[in-house]
């Protein structure tokens, strides 16, 4: 199967840098509309079966042009959504405080999956949701499946899960909006990363370290 992990467009939160991970949250900025009025064309290229969002309505927004364009319904999960940022809900990213999110996040990637969140979830208990529904999606016969999720969820699940994605890689690139990260595999043979942020991934063992990017040219 085909992934497509999607960052939803802008938020307000996204404009001040608050840690903003509890349903519902809030919608979209004026840019962050446009930024999801321009994915339908930013992924003509792609053959898309599935169109999952997460139930935050922020990626619920994000995902409903391309929706439109492609004639697909929009299946809402739960297990797609951000990290819990427990204890550390709107607090400010760009400090100590998301500092500790980011580094309980990449701890739980590369292993510690025991470790929680303070005062929200463990490493076990966020991949276990996002597992599932990429196991739903790829159950299902899809041959591409679009997800509308989060930035920290998709770094920390990529770099969970796909063989030639190392953590460092992960923790050093960011997630702009509307940024997509593509996938291949299944649940029970594994994930190759192909794209991150239009950035080719390059395999284990092949033109440098894993996770490598390399020049799409």
């Amino acid at each position: 199967m085909r992934l497509l992990l999607i960052r939803h467009a802008q938020t307000p939160s996204n404009v001040r840098f608050l840690l903003d991970t509890a349903v519902p949250g809030p919608g979209l900025t004026e840019l962050g509309g446009r930024q999801a009025a321009a994915l339908p064309e930013a992924l003509a290229g792609e053959d898309i079966d599935a169109l999952y969002a997460s139930t935050l309505v922020r990626t619920q927004h994000t995902a409903a042009p391309l929706a439109a364009a492609r004639g697909l319904d929009v299946r809402v999960r739960d297990g797609i959504r951000e990290l819990s940022a427990g204890d550390l809900e709107m607090l400010p990213g760009h400090s100590e405080h998301g500092r500790a999110y980011m580094e309980t996040a990449f701890a739980w990637s590369a292993g510690d999956t025991r470790r929680r969140m303070p005062g929200g979830e463990s490493g076990a208990e966020a991949l276990a949701r996002y597992d599932s529904v990429v196991a739903e999606a790829a159950a299902s016969g899809a041959g591409a499946v679009a997800m509308v999720s989060h930035g920290a969820a998709i770094r920390m699940w990529t770099a969970a899960r796909a063989d030639n994605v190392e953590v460092s890689f992960a923790a050093a690139r960011p997630l702009e909006n509307t940024g997509v990260v593509i996938l291949e595999g299944s649940p029970s043979d594994g994930w190759k990363a192909l794209s991150w942020a239009g950035a080719l991934v390059a395999p284990a063992g092949e033109g440098g370290p894993a996770g490598r990017p390399v020049d799409a040219e």
